[in-house]
């Protein structure tokens, strides 16, 4: 006790947002023999800016009715606690402060310590942190879709009342849930990455509610996600129905991070599937009858493939028209005969029409895929002709029918 002497305890630099309020935290010590005069009725707290005389420089006094700085010691000044709060500062709360305490014989400012307060006009931006699989990470590229992310923002908490807020939003705007700690001002963002939060911006902003507007400042992350090849499709230009001999081209795309490595053409025909080319485009300059069928586009990137199909109809005038006769071309008077006419078409043959060429004059019959005669006579001997069509053209077909 006989050693002990004046001494104080506080913080160096304090900053302050304009508006708000600011606590200085505040311990002090006396000298042994002065402990008696510090009594909890007597005791009076005063803070002197940029200086140190106790009457010029004195912005604040705890027993003093009208203060220039409006504010309160909160802490207990018999026990030595001069934590002190004062509101609504503003620019000119810039300085430095000492501590003065007097009570009865006991006047004593610490000129050996002082607190220096900086007023600022916005508030510093929270800090936003990127975890992948709970590890922090720096290159934002390493979000692999299906990996869990969590965004912590966090920011320095400067005096306020009410307390300031962490809130989160994101553009374009999706679903949001956050978990905040708000004693710690913490605010944590967790979900698990989708392709759909690929260059998605995260923004965290801290509001202050202050008693003429409300301050804020806020802090942005990118998200990069990679994912595997997504919405693939197959168009066709000009159409997917073509005509035999016009230009067709098959044009592949495909959504990707990183963007689509290769894209793959392949044909199922007939069950088989055969494989074509690589490229995003595959082009018939002139298309056959023999390039219809289901086409497959499969594209590829390094987390995986996905594939599209189209069918390509290619459609034709009737050919390989033929005429089969049951029971055979040649038959007894008085049988019966059927003529059965068959075309290949696309779109299928739209009418089959039979006629007679008889003593060089040709005579339409009838229209269908059949013709026949229950009872034969010789008048039916002679060349019959079947003409298929369909909305793109026509081809005939004849066969010699003899009557015996």
């Amino acid at each position: 006790v006989c050693c002990r002497d004046f001494s104080i305890s506080l913080p160096q630099k304090i900053e302050a947002l304009s508006g708000s309020c600011v606590i200085i935290n505040c311990r002090f010590e006396i000298k042994g023999t002065h402990d008696r005069d510090l009594t909890e009725s007597a005791a009076t707290g005063v803070w002197l800016k940029d200086g140190t005389r106790a009457v010029n420089d004195q912005v604040f006094n705890s027993k003093g009715p009208k203060p220039k700085f409006s504010g309160k010691i909160t802490g207990k000044l018999h026990e030595k606690n001069c934590t002190t709060i004062f509101y609504n500062v503003s620019s000119n709360h810039t300085g430095y402060y000492h501590f003065r305490i007097e009570s009865g014989n006991l006047k004593y400012t610490y000129t050996q310590a002082f607190s220096t307060i900086n007023v600022i006009g916005s508030s510093h931006k929270p800090t936003v942190q990127l975890y992948v699989e709970q590890k922090e990470v720096q290159d934002q590229e390493e979000v692999l879709e299906g990996s869990s992310v969590s965004l912590r923002c966090s920011a320095e908490t400067l005096c306020s009342s009410p307390p300031p807020t962490l809130t989160w939003s994101s553009t374009p705007r999706i679903p949001l849930s956050e978990s905040s700690r708000l004693q710690e001002l913490i605010s944590d963002l967790n979900f698990t990455a989708t392709h759909r939060q690929h260059k998605v911006t995260f923004t965290c902003t801290i509001t202050y509610q202050l008693q003429d507007e409300n301050k804020t400042a806020q802090n942005s992350v990118t998200l990069h996600v990679q994912y595997s090849p997504k919405n693939t499709s197959v168009s066709v230009i000009p159409s997917s129905s073509v005509l035999e001999g016009s230009s067709v081209t098959l044009i592949c795309s495909s959504d990707a991070n990183p963007a689509v490595l290769n894209y793959t053409w392949s044909r199922e025909s007939e069950g088989q599937l055969e494989q074509l080319q690589t490229g995003d485009t595959l082009t018939f300059n002139r298309t056959d009858w023999k390039h219809r069928g289901l086409y497959h586009c499969t594209a590829q990137n390094k987390h995986g493939s996905q594939n599209s199909s189209v069918m390509l109809d290619i459609q034709y005038s009737p050919k390989n028209t033929s005429v089969s006769v049951i029971p055979s071309s040649s038959v007894l008077e008085g049988s019966s005969v059927t003529l059965i006419c068959s075309s290949d078409a696309n779109p299928a043959v739209l009418s089959y029409t039979c006629s007679r060429e008889s003593e060089g004059q040709l005579e339409q019959l009838q229209t269908g895929d059949t013709l026949t005669f229950n009872r034969t006579d010789l008048k039916h001997r002679g060349w019959y002709h079947c003409t298929a069509q369909n909305q793109h053209g026509s081809h005939n077909s004849s066969v010699m029918l003899d009557i015996q």
